[in-house]
């Protein structure tokens, strides 16, 4: 068997492996289409992460050794690339009662040709009906984190929004700001392929950080007002300073992107101060929820597959494009790491 792995910064090989007996709590998938993470993932493949323990962390598979002039050094080790994965159900544990061969599941992990994954009270295994997308299943990681960031953000119904950042996160965020009211929903993307995806499945107005000033845009835009509610996924110091300038007063942004460290170009003062913003950093996974016991990450998730099951978020302009997995490794440096202008989230087909 074959999976995708990352081998050193910014290269990607496809490699064999074996897989285990299926234990009797377990069931074993054939992966009929997968996608990668082009945000933590991503940081992680170039050598460069907002993680800065100096111990090694299993989940990030790199860890940083604390230099004498107080940088870091990036150990880097092989390991899998790949978020989530739609596939077909081949093997069943003993113990296993909900799943069945020949269903049809959505789960976490990399990108390769078999998952053997636990099936008893486990979450994050999805089963897809025939009526949902592979492509919204795919999307149920980054439809959270959405979900978590257009909540954490106060939005109510009738306010006027930017979205910044318009990889799968913001994409959804986009959307899910309509359905939860928003009059105006305005996207911030230096990518015109973004942008463009954005506007075909719902935004009002897209803006190009590049050529235009964001901040002035907004308040003319909504009467010099500004934007109640900003949703920032990019995780750039000039979005941020874009997003305080074309705030309201006393409005909210949902700072959703994991920043590394600023290196400039952030002004706290003047407008970021008159303007009397609220900056809640916002991370669906992170509990308690701020509404708990309301709401927690089962909730947040149980609504986000819901949303995508029922097609209420369109991802079909999301995941995009769709290569082989026999030309993962080449077009996961190509479109994810060194051009990512090229797609949006990138889509593996095994079949």
């Amino acid at each position: 068997m074959k999976q995708l792995v990352a081998v050193a910064p910014h290269e990607a090989a496809i490699l064999e492996y074996e897989d285990h007996p299926v234990g009797q709590n377990q069931i074993k998938v054939k992966v009929e289409y997968a996608a990668p993470k082009h945000g933590s993932e991503l940081a992680e493949f170039r050598g460069v992460s907002p993680h800065t323990t100096e111990k090694y962390d299993p989940e990030w598979r790199t860890f940083l050794k604390r230099q004498e002039n107080d940088t870091y050094e990036i150990h880097f080790g092989k390991w899998n690339l790949g978020n989530q994965w739609v596939g077909t159900v081949i093997e069943v544990g003993s113990e296993v009662t909900e799943y069945v061969i020949g269903e049809r599941v959505c789960g976490y992990g990399g990108i390769r040709e078999t998952h053997i994954v636990d099936a008893v009270d486990n979450p994050r295994l999805r089963k897809v009906p025939d009526s949902m997308s592979w492509k919204n299943a795919l999307c149920f990681d980054p439809a959270q984190f959405a979900l978590g960031g257009v909540r954490d953000s106060g939005l109510r119904a009738g306010d006027r929004v930017a979205v910044i950042g318009l990889g799968a996160i913001g994409q959804i965020a986009a959307q899910m700001a309509k359905v939860a009211g928003a009059d105006y929903v305005a996207v911030v993307d230096p990518i015109q392929r973004r942008r463009e995806a954005a506007l075909r499945i719902g935004a009002d107005e897209a803006f190009d950080p590049l050529q235009q000033d964001v901040g002035l845009e907004l308040k003319k835009r909504t009467g010099k007002l500004g934007v109640d509610v900003v949703i920032e996924t990019s995780a750039n110091e000039q979005a941020l300073q874009q997003s305080l300038r074309g705030l309201a007063y006393g409005g909210t942004i949902a700072y959703v992107g994991w920043a590394r460290a600023f290196k400039g170009g952030l002004d706290l003062g003047r407008e970021a101060h008159f303007n009397y913003g609220k900056v809640i950093f916002s991370r669906a996974c992170s509990e308690p929820n701020p509404d708990y016991p309301r709401w927690d990450r089962h909730r947040i998730e149980d609504v986000a597959w819901d949303w995508l099951k029922t097609h209420r978020i369109d991802c079909e302009h999301i995941i995009d494009l769709v290569i082989p997995f026999a030309e993962s490794a080449q077009g996961y440096c190509e479109y994810v790491d060194r051009h990512p202008e090229k797609s949006i989230k990138l889509g593996i087909a095994f079949c």
